[in-house]
């Protein structure tokens, strides 16, 4: 019952994202296509908004609750990151979604999505079998 507010939460957002047709594969394609500007936009917000929640926790040094300091480490970039979001892309244009909204598709009752998160899976755990050959 604790986690109700949560479950409910990510419910609410779930549906914002399905009424606003933001998880729907015509119009992932159409921003792809450079047809669907407001995509990019709300893809823009989510990254200035990000931006400024790791600029409060670098600054505001918070601590979890036992006590520990919230650490942002942060990552240095290789081609290994190059060719990574290179393949997230193509698979993000190919299955019409990235892995956020894959819920809000499944709830929203597009089947379809059933396959891009068995995709998700396999590629997760390839990355976890491949992560030791990797580049930092």
């Amino acid at each position: 019952m604790k986690h109700l507010r949560y479950l409910l939460l990510g419910a609410y957002f779930g549906i914002v994202l399905t009424k606003s047709e933001v998880t729907t594969w015509h119009k992932i394609r159409a921003m792809f296509y450079f047809r669907e500007p407001d995509l990019y936009l709300i893809i823009g917000l989510g990254v200035v908004v990000g931006s400024i929640c790791v600029w409060f926790v670098r600054r505001s040094k918070p601590t979890t609750p036992f006590g520990e300091p919230v650490v942002v480490q942060p990552k240095p970039m290789h081609k290994g990151v190059f060719f990574g979001s290179f393949l997230f892309g193509i698979g993000w244009f190919i299955a019409g979604t990235c892995p956020g909204p894959i819920y809000a598709q499944l709830g929203g009752g597009e089947f379809f999505a059933v396959f891009t998160l068995i995709g998700a899976i396999i590629g997760a755990y390839a990355f976890a079998l491949l992560k030791p050959k990797l580049p930092d």
